[in-house]
């Protein structure tokens, strides 16, 4: 379901479960892997990636929601706080984070991506897209505020309210990536982002407490003044 592994300082995190969809079990194998990462020390870095040659994420496992009884992907009851728990845990991690957009990411699968520090998308195949508005589905307030934080003003509005699909290049030039490369340089262009990262997490403490500051409670970019009022009042703010 999810395959770690380590080589120097770089972990490469593979999801590897078919179309990686996100149910309880995912989640938790997620989670555990991230545990993992976090446990390192020094300069450390973390490439996600996925297994198939297709889909990086497609969102909800919609079976799964809709099966009866038991099933693989565990307690349904459980899953949109484990879920976006995880979310707040990835983006705030500690050490720097490279997402290898290797095809489709909808939903949840964009969420994911989103919540990376970098994002590096396949240029001749897939599409990245919130389809929540398609599928009749509201858009949970933070999922909207990841949205918001993560992508430029009018990219934001037509990815949550137009459900935009974007390809590679549409979405290097509306900044919600910031790279693309070729299906067969993908995990390498990502690794040698990842290398020049590492030492961010030396000061795991730094980096992911301004992290904290940018996304966390109170955080800055939601602040009720404005630049100004916190530069005339330096002392009041840390």
């Amino acid at each position: 379901m999810i395959e770690l592994s380590r080589t120097d300082e770089v972990f490469v995190l593979t999801m590897a479960d078919g179309e990686n969809r996100w149910n309880t079990s995912f989640v938790r194998a997620f989670d555990e892997a991230l545990n993992q990462v976090e446990a390192s020390e020094g300069p450390t870095a973390l490439v996600t990636r996925s297994a198939d040659g297709k889909f990086f994420s497609n969102g909800l496992d919609l079976d799964w929601l809709a099966a009866d009884g038991e099933h693989r992907g565990g307690d349904r009851s459980v899953f949109g706080d484990e879920f976006m728990r995880l979310m707040g845990r990835l983006i705030t991690f500690p050490v720097p984070t490279v997402a290898a957009i290797n095809g489709h990411a909808f939903g949840a699968g964009l969420m994911v991506a989103l919540c990376h520090d970098y994002r590096i998308m396949r240029e001749d195949r897939g599409f990245a897209c919130a389809n929540e508005m398609q599928l009749g589905l509201k858009i949970p307030t933070p999922e909207l505020a990841l949205f918001r934080h993560k992508l430029p003003a009018h990219t934001f509005f037509e990815t949550v309210q137009l459900a935009r699909r974007w390809t590679g290049p549409t979405a290097l030039a509306a900044g919600l990536v910031q790279e693309t490369a070729d299906v067969d340089g993908l995990v390498d262009a990502a690794v040698a982002r990842a290398v020049a990262f590492a030492p961010l997490a030396a000061n795991r403490s730094l980096f992911g407490g301004q992290k904290e500051r940018l996304f966390g409670e109170n955080a800055v970019l939601d602040g009720p003044h404005g630049a100004a009022h916190m530069l005339r009042n330096a002392p009041d703010y840390h």
